[in-house]
This record gives structure tokens, sequence and C-alpha cells, in this order.
């Protein structure tokens, strides 16, 4: 494979060359689907989730190469009809070793609806999509997961954003999807996630259909020595200087939290030259910069007073308990039962993210461009 331009990948997964570590939880994750245990994968948003679920599907090719590997993010969908379009579009016709095949199988288990059957120029693999009238959603379901059975072929799937389907209007998803996954021997499952306690409750609650039905694997922050030997060799292979105390303020600084370590190695690797922190913060706000217009939009929408609550957060970094007296008073904020309501907000829309520490601004570059606005 050729070698990437810049090593510091920010979206998608190229191959173990350019992945840092989680060594552990690759080999949890390989150790449960290669031993029949579907896997429950727990982390926020941008600490590593799909890079990790790629990492993990690559080794697994390596090992099997005959197995098949999908992965689909239901994050935009909205209702059952929506996850089962998107589930029709991501396992239909990948099972089958020829285009042929592929058609006269997806015609003998589809019949609630008609698939619209496209080729692949490059692949020849078909690509299926359908429109599902609201009456067949299930019955379709019931359509996808008995071509999953029927196939031979071992498959791999993910399910990205899993807790997604707990928004849905639609009743019994939970169960519904439940009753057909327990009876699919060829098939193992990667239900991930970034909030947490959504997750846990989900399959940690003896009151829910997927209780103790999944080995769950939580992400933490990367190991801080083994992210700062990554970044530091992959700066050397470029002639120039990453040094280790200005890797370390990044990562304290960000937490150990991946995307924003990446974004910003990857802007300071594309200036090629040594680093220090004067351009350490000339890259972090030429970023900051550019997303400032979003995070402007973003906040229309919002109260004067789930702002405020923003910025105040954004000042300290890490509020421990934001209902306390002294935090209100220090910001000048409104009363407890209306800081409250706008906490229940942000948090329902993740602008804010409680962590162990306490509350935090969710996009780490959206809190640094808080933190500099006027109050």
């Amino acid at each position: 494979m050729k070698e990437l331009e810049n090593p510091f990948v920010v979206y998608g997964y190229v191959s173990p060359t350019y992945f840092c570590d989680r060594e552990q939880e690759t080999a949890k994750i390989l150790d449960a689907l290669s031993n029949g245990r579907n896997v429950t994968l727990i982390a926020p948003r941008r600490m590593g989730k799909t890079g990790l679920i790629r990492h993990a599907f690559y080794h697994l090719k390596e090992q099997q190469p005959e197995i098949e590997t999908l992965y689909m993010d239901i994050f935009s969908t909205q209702s059952l009809g929506d996850f089962v379009r998107l589930f029709a579009n991501t396992v239909l016709g990948k099972l089958d070793s020829a285009p042929q095949k592929a058609l006269s199988r997806i015609s003998q288990f589809i019949r609630s609806c008609r698939p619209v059957f496209t080729f692949d120029e490059i692949t020849g693999v078909p690509k299926v999509t359908i429109d599902v009238a609201p009456a067949e959603e299930e019955n379709t379901l019931k359509e996808i997961f008995d071509y999953l059975a029927s196939s031979e072929k071992r498959c791999y799937i993910a399910i990205d954003e899993f807790q997604q389907i707990t928004e849905y209007d639609d009743k019994g998803v939970e169960a519904l999807l439940r009753s057909y996954i327990q009876f699919l021997p060829n098939v193992s499952f990667i239900f991930s996630g970034s909030r947490k306690h959504i997750m846990q409750e989900m399959f940690t609650s003896s009151k829910r259909p997927f209780y103790q039905s999944t080995q769950v694997v939580t992400i933490d922050a990367i190991d801080k020595e083994k992210y700062a030997q990554f970044a530091i060799e992959h700066f050397a292979k470029h002639n120039t200087e990453l040094p280790v105390d200005v890797l370390e303020a990044i990562y304290d600084k960000y937490n150990g939290h991946t995307w924003y370590m990446q974004a910003l190695l990857n802007r300071l690797y594309g200036y090629n030259r040594n680093v220090d922190p004067e351009l350490v913060a000339y890259a972090t706000e030429e970023i900051i910069a550019e997303y400032s217009y979003s995070y402007a939009d973003l906040l229309k929408s919002y109260t004067a007073g789930n702002i405020k609550l923003l910025k105040a957060i954004a000042q300290d970094g890490c509020v421990k308990e934001v209902l306390s007296g002294d935090f209100i008073a220090k910001y000048k904020l409104r009363a407890a039962s209306s800081v409250s309501s706008s906490l229940k907000k942000l948090l329902n829309n993740e602008l804010v993210y409680l962590t162990d520490q306490g509350y935090i601004i969710y996009d780490r570059f959206m809190g640094e461009w808080l933190s500099n606005q006027a109050f």
C-alpha cells in the first residue's frame, strides 16, 4: 500500500501502520468475536470507536480472508423504517460470491418490497436499495435476517451509535432486533455507542432485551506513553521534531481524546517544520477559526441562558457541580432550576458531556472557542 502523505489520519481507517495502540481492546474484541460472543463497545464520540472496529475487522480478515465484515452507522436514523433501509443497503448482496447468485437470493428472500439493483462498476458487487411501506417494515426486517441466516458465509456486522434505536417512536425495536439476532449462528455483531449511560442500561439492565447478551468493552483515553511514541516517530520519519513535552502538553489539554489530538497533529505535520508551543497555538487557532462560523450558527437555536451556561462550563474547563451555589454565583447564572433545565437540554443535545471528573463541553475545539467569547 502506498504511504500516506500525512500519517495522522483524521477520518476513517487505513491500516495498522497509522493506528496507535488499543492492543488490549483489539485483543478483547477479536477473542470475543472468534468465540461466538457479540460485543458492546462504549466510548465518547471521537474517542476512536470506529477506527478500533475497522482495526479489529482488518485483523479478522487477515486471519480469515473468506469472511465478510460490514459496518453501518445509524446515528442519522429516526425510525425503524430508516434502520431497515440502511440495514438492507449494508447487508443485501454482500454475502454472495457472484452477482447473479446475489440477485437470485435477494429476490428469493425479499418479498415484502421491491429491491432496486445497481452494480458497483469496479467490483461488480450488487448495490441494493429498498423502499419500505410502513406496514411492511417488520416483515422486511425479518426477511433481511432470514437472508443472513441462510448464508453459509461467516459474517461480522458492526452497528455504530446503536443507542439511537431508543429514540425511535416505534415501540419494541430492541426486543424485535434481539429476537432475530440471537438466532444467527453464522453472524456476530458489534454494537457500539457513545451515550454511555443509555448503552449500559441497554446491555446490563435485567429489564432490557439485550441484557447480558454481549461482552462489554469500554474505551478510555489512549495510553500517553504509547501515543507519544507513535506521534514522535512519525514526525522523525518526516525529518521534523515533535518534542516530548510539547506532545504531552497536547495530550493533557485534550485528556487523551484521540480525534482532537489527531486533528491537531495532522495540521502540525503538514507545516513541515519542527514543532514548538507557538506553532501548536497557531495550529489550534487556525482549526478553531475554521469551525467558528458553524459554532456560531449552532448556538442560534439556543436560549441566552443555555449559551451562558455553555460559556461558564467552557471557562472552567470541567465542572464537578454545575448546580452549586458557588458556580452559579461565580458566573451570575439564573436560578438553579433554570440552570438544571439548560443543563438537561445541553446534555441531551450532546453539547455538554458528563465525565467521571465532571461536566465538559463535548466538542473540545468548541470549548476553546466558547472560552474566548465575551460573557
